[in-house]
């Protein structure tokens, strides 16, 4: 698959302060609680054909944010992230597979030192000339991990039954990129 005519080729930077990392974990089985990493690279290395282009990032695990600070403290902690030990989450593609009118970007995910298969259901939001003459093209992606599968096991058994934490974790990418410097 051909990029359209407004989007050129090479490598396309992750615009952090206009993109969003964001996941959704079930709390206690009866709500939902979302958050944040707020510090993250990316680049987008665009490829005359689509299937051929490759993404990368980074993402700081110190920088997650739930909006509550004992919970974001003890996620950050030894329990989970063990921001210490494992300060980064990094994702790798291997492939860009068209879907239809969107993607499904493959690759690896690394958390807390396991690298685990992923598939991101990807979709192209198009491309946009900011006021400041720079070039931005605007993508959403969603996948849901198990958090088990990357070591994150640490629960709790709640009284009534079932878990404080559930295993499953949505996770929704709106990402904003920079095109490279002509």
């Amino acid at each position: 698959m051909a990029l359209p005519a407004n989007v050129t080729t090479g490598t396309w930077t992750l615009d952090n302060s206009h993109s969003e990392i964001a996941f959704t974990v079930r709390h206690a089985g009866i709500s939902k609680v979302r958050g944040q990493f707020k510090d993250a690279e990316a680049s987008l290395d665009l490829a005359e054909n689509v299937a051929d282009s490759k993404v990368s990032a980074t993402i700081q695990t110190a920088s997650f944010d739930s909006g509550d600070a004992n919970r974001d403290g003890h996620v950050r902690g030894e329990d989970f992230f063990d921001v210490e030990k494992f300060p980064e989450i990094s994702f790798v593609s291997h492939s860009i597979v068209p879907k239809g009118d969107s993607y499904e970007l493959q690759g690896e995910l690394t958390i807390k030192g396991v690298t685990r298969q992923v598939a991101l259901e990807t979709e192209f939001n198009g491309v946009a000339v900011d006021p400041f003459g720079m070039t931005r093209a605007g993508l959403s992606a969603e996948t849901t991990i198990s958090r088990k599968d990357f070591g994150l096991t640490w629960n709790a058994v709640l009284e009534a039954g079932g878990v404080l934490v559930s295993d499953k974790v949505a996770v929704n990418l709106e990402l904003a990129f920079i095109a490279p410097a002509a």
